[in-house]
């Protein structure tokens, strides 16, 4: 997805934090720090070499696999002495040939495209009164790009190349997004209170952080803006088409914030 310095925790097919850096130590600190909890038994992927650097950053943490394109020679010997770790060296070149995909069923296969295309989130998808930042577009980008790969019902949470929250598999969107928010709030009053030296309110720390949401449908009620409001959000991606979208709209103008309809559905299982 990403051609930047970039570096992935999974857990169950999730991603469970992510980020974009100047390198690869930078993507991973931003990774870890959107949640170490989730990441403990997890799978790690970068999309340049792992360094030394990273390997002792990777090293105290119990994980499950490392993929990358390549490990430098003093990385690789550090790795192989964690137990039961798989190190993979991996092609992460992106692709823009059609690829299908086969997911076992009862009884048979469902077979179906991979979805690889990446189409941007613009200005011009815009239909709320509040229009987003040059800075909004490329943190909702990010976030979109992540939204793709989450298991409906998804919604991550981002900001400056980082996910500070992720909702995904719940059986409804309003619950995706309350676990999505609650954990951004968890993290960013970690982060501030690291770096003031004095304990912040979870609830405070979001309120002011400025996020971006992205959900891989539409929004059929305003509950979730409502709840995205009290978290800090500031900008919303979402495919639209709702009989309801007006109200949703409406809601979002409420609270001054922007919203994009994609008019894509990123239904994921």
């Amino acid at each position: 997805e990403f051609d930047e310095p970039f570096a992935v925790g999974l857990k169950h097919m999730n991603p469970c934090g992510a980020g974009l850096g100047a390198d690869v130590v930078e993507a991973w600190k931003k990774v870890y720090e959107g949640d170490k909890t989730s990441i403990f038994g997890g799978i790690v992927a970068f999309n340049r070499e792992v360094n030394l650097e990273v390997a002792q950053l990777l090293k105290p943490i119990f994980l499950e696999i490392v993929m990358a394109p390549s490990f430098a020679p003093d990385a690789l010997e550090l790795l192989r002495a964690k137990k039961n770790l798989r190190v993979l060296k991996v092609n992460m070149e992106g692709s823009v040939k059609e690829q299908m995909q086969c997911v076992s069923v009862n009884g048979g296969l469902l077979v179906q495209n991979q979805d690889l295309a990446i189409v941007p989130v613009t200005a011009s998808q815009t239909v709320t009164e509040a229009v987003p930042t040059e800075g909004q577009i490329v943190d909702l980008n990010f976030t979109w790009r992540i939204v793709k790969h989450v298991k409906s019902n998804a919604i991550p949470v981002g900001k400056a190349g980082m996910i500070y929250g992720v909702g995904a598999g719940q059986m409804n969107r309003v619950g995706s997004a309350e676990l999505a928010l609650k954990q951004a709030a968890a993290t960013l009053a970690e982060e501030e209170t690291s770096r003031t030296g004095v304990a912040v309110d979870p609830k405070e720390a979001a309120r002011k952080a400025g996020l971006v949401l992205a959900s891989d449908a539409f929004f059929p009620f305003g509950d979730n803006i409502e709840r995205a409001h009290k978290s800090g959000v500031e900008y919303i991606a979402q495919a639209g088409a709702s009989v309801r979208d007006d109200h949703v709209i409406e809601t979002c103008d409420k609270y001054g914030i922007a919203m994009a309809f994609t008019h894509v559905r990123l239904f994921h299982h």
